[in-house]
């Protein structure tokens, strides 16, 4: 595992760069995401990156099977969503599950704080059991230094261990939604 060196100048909102170098030291070589704002720097990064493929997804549980599809073909991948999505990706789940290949899955949370969509709210609460329920590891961060040392350990768990781990990204970190 690499250690990580926490970097006292980075921005509480400069998450998602720390991320995005953390992932590329793990060689994630694919991205597959749902368009989401809490995602969007990342998936900017990602898509900017010429060495990495990036899959738009029109629901979350493809994302599962690129996933397997990628670990079939050698190479790593995350997979983004918000915790909206993760009640579509249930079912899928059982894939990763039984076949016990890596998988990483950042999650964004809605449904929490300064939420002004109560249709979040039903699924927010249902993440983490959901995700426990059907046999991911799931780890959270509230902070971004916890954030940044979290996906790191989450990395290398799946990586290096096969394991299937979301993270799940507290609201607080993402910042009010404004529209």
């Amino acid at each position: 595992m690499h250690s990580h060196q926490s970097n006292p100048d980075m921005r509480a909102d400069d998450w998602p760069s720390e991320l995005y170098r953390i992932l590329k030291a793990a060689d994630v070589r694919q991205m597959s995401y749902v368009p989401d704002a809490g995602h969007s720097q990342l998936i900017r990064l990602f898509s900017a990156d010429r060495d990495v493929t990036t899959n738009v997804l029109t629901t979350e549980e493809e994302g599962v099977a690129i996933a397997a599809g990628a670990w079939l073909g050698g190479q790593r991948s995350v997979l983004l969503m918000q915790s909206s999505g993760v009640g579509n990706c249930i079912n899928m789940l059982s894939l990763s599950a039984i076949g016990r290949f890596p998988l990483l899955m950042l999650v964004t949370m809605r449904g929490e704080w300064a939420e002004f969509n109560p249709w979040q709210v039903p699924m927010s609460r249902a993440t983490q059991p959901s995700l426990e329920a059907i046999g991911l590891k799931v780890m959270r961060a509230e902070t971004a230094e916890d954030l940044v040392e979290t996906v790191e350990s989450a990395a290398a768990l799946a990586y290096d261990s096969d394991q299937q781990i979301a993270v799940l990204i507290g609201q607080r970190l993402i910042g009010k939604k404004k529209w």
